[in-house]
């Protein structure tokens, strides 16, 4: 991935997010009886794309925001609450291991003995 994308490749992604955005409208407008009273209350401008949103669109895109769960996102350390732990729960902030796993991992280690030299 480049630092600076192209051009192109903004614009792409412009018109992705737009196209994605007006596929939403679509689906939520499809439940509601279009009146002549239903103005748009919202323009969102996306590269250049304006995308008029409607009161039910509205509520329907907060929601959306609100409950959105990134799937990478696997809770706070126990240890310095940073939002980082990765698939073994192991945080990028601080290094240790979070959660039961992590509480099974320090109990281990602490009785852990290491084997008698081998004669040799």
């Amino acid at each position: 991935m480049a630092l600076f994308p192209s051009e192109s490749a903004d614009t792409s992604a412009a018109g992705e997010a737009a196209a994605v955005l007006r596929e939403f409208v679509q689906r939520i407008d499809a439940f509601d009886t279009p009146t002549p009273d239903a103005a748009t209350v919202v323009e969102i401008a996306v590269g250049g794309q304006v995308v008029g949103l409607r009161p039910p669109v509205v509520r329907a895109f907060a929601e959306a925001l609100r409950t959105y769960q990134d799937p990478r996102d696997r809770g706070t350390c126990d240890h310095c609450g940073g939002p980082r732990l990765d698939d073994n729960f192991i945080c990028a902030d601080c290094g240790q291991s979070s959660g039961v796993f992590g509480q099974l991992l320090r109990e281990r280690a602490a009785r852990y003995e290491p084997p008698d030299e081998l004669p040799g």
